[in-house]
């Protein structure tokens, strides 16, 4: 399935006023306290004489007197507006800053301590900042941001803890700014990105350049009818305007279809470091279909999996790559095995003509033949096809490992053993004519764009 694009990349702001916080929404000050401790100092001398005690109820009424007159010349929560902006797009790995701007006349210069409660796609724990307020300048604190999870992630309530200069009495406060904000693919490594759409752009010119007439089926220009034409390309509105026969030209096309084919499977869940292989090859998608649109080629996307699928068109433009950036943020991962045969047969059915697809995936640690390697066989049969499957370092790391204890031997032969299966999947996929890639999935992106454009430069499409 798919679905329209977000209104907003950045997150738009939201306003409203702070309220007050529980039933009781003040609370003596830290120096409250310490004034209330300074009046125990009299307890000592109050066994001695009677005088004392009454020194230190007299000395405690005149430290709540002075808190109810901090408290009163505190403001009210209402009469203090809150706005919650955002630097920029949140993007999985990158730092965003939140930014809480507060509004508001007073009588004199007060204390916010702010916590913010941001959900556990955005962080781990509340976030916790303080400012000075002035109703003569702008009260605005950044607090950064970094994303966890890729989806959809509702923002809590913000609480206000409300002091004035004495620290005597403070009011506690909070303000709900509900707001759903989307966390989308990152990008990776922007200098390397930006040397793809360099090679991209060189390609092209090249391309267009050397690009034949009379070739394909893509329409280029029209010219007079000449001897041995087709009549299937005479052009009808053209030859009744100008009264003499004029026929279509075309070239070879410049608009390859590109899919992108996205396992969204278990195995997808595996984490190599702080990501999910699911998170690496949503990143590398995103960097190919940034590139593939770039070069003017037509890029569609389908991520998979046993019970759901997310299915975007061909197509390109700005546009588009935003649809597809939309959908690939919500893609998570399923605790089941993915439907690989049945997602290549979609495939073949929603794509008759030849293009490349890109298959981004995992090889399971199994004796039997995997069924993703089946699909894989089948669009072989009328596409061209790149299998990317996501190594992992820890599985090479075990392999590597020289131990001397049964234990140790048995888990580093066990290692070898799904290393050489998974070599000889990929080794025999790559005698049947795809090309293959196994890398870590922090490399993924760039080596999966890397052998896009070797394909495209190549010509082998």
């Amino acid at each position: 399935m798919s679905s329209r694009a977000t209104t907003h990349v950045v997150p738009e702001s939201v306003s409203a006023p702070l309220s007050s916080a529980g039933r009781l929404p003040a609370a003596f000050g830290r120096r409250a306290f310490l004034l209330f401790g300074l009046g125990l100092v009299l307890i000592g001398p109050a066994f001695l004489n009677r005088q004392f005690l009454w020194a230190m109820v007299a000395w405690d009424g005149l430290v709540l007197l002075a808190w109810l007159v901090d408290l009163r010349l505190l403001p009210k929560p209402r009469e203090i507006l809150a706005t919650r902006e955002w630097s920029g797009a949140l993007q999985l790995g990158g730092e965003t800053q939140m930014r809480l701007t507060f509004e508001g006349k007073t009588r004199t210069s007060l204390q916010l301590n702010v916590v913010a409660s941001l959900p556990e796609e955005l962080a781990q724990e509340p976030s916790e900042a303080s400012l000075v307020f002035h109703h003569a300048t702008e009260n605005r604190l950044s607090i950064p941001v970094m994303p966890l999870q890729r989806g959809e992630a509702e923002i809590g309530p913000v609480f206000v803890r409300i002091q004035s200069p004495l620290g005597i009495a403070e009011r506690w406060a909070r303000v709900d700014l509900p707001q759903t904000v989307r966390v989308y693919p990152g990008t990776g490594n922007r200098e390397e990105q930006s040397l793809n759409l360099l090679r991209t752009r060189r390609i092209e010119i090249i391309k267009r350049l050397s690009r034949h007439k009379g070739l394909g089926r893509e329409f280029e220009s029209l010219r007079e009818y000449r001897q041995g034409d087709a009549m299937r390309d005479i052009c009808w509105p053209a030859t009744a305007r100008r009264a003499r026969l004029i026929v279509k030209e075309y070239q070879v096309e410049r608009g390859q279809p590109i899919w992108i084919m996205l396992d969204c499977g278990r195995l997808m869940r595996a984490r190599v470091g702080n990501r999910t292989k699911l998170d690496s090859a949503v990143a590398a998608a995103l960097n190919l279909a940034e590139v593939a649109m770039f070069g003017g080629d037509r890029v569609g996307l389908f991520a998979y999996g046993h019970h759901a699928s997310r299915m975007v068109g061909l197509g390109r433009g700005d546009n588009h790559l935003r649809l597809i950036m939309d959908q690939l943020s919500l893609v998570q991962g399923e605790s089941g095995e993915a439907d690989h045969f049945g997602a290549a047969a979609k495939l073949l059915a929603k794509q008759s003509r030849r293009s490349l697809i890109v298959w981004i995936t995992d090889l399971p640690d199994s004796v039997m033949t995997p069924e993703v390697y089946e699909g894989a066989s089948v669009l072989l049969g009328r596409h061209l096809v790149i299998f990317a499957a996501i190594a992992d370092p820890e599985l090479k790391t075990e392999a590597e490992k020289r131990l001397r204890t049964p234990d140790g031997i048995f888990e580093t032969a066990a290692a070898m053993d799904v290393l050489h299966r998974r070599e000889r999947l990929i080794a025999s996929l790559r005698a049947r004519g795809a090309h293959t890639l196994e890398v870590e999935g922090g490399k993924l992106a760039n080596a999966v764009v890397q052998e896009y454009l070797s394909i495209k430069e190549r010509d082998l499409l």
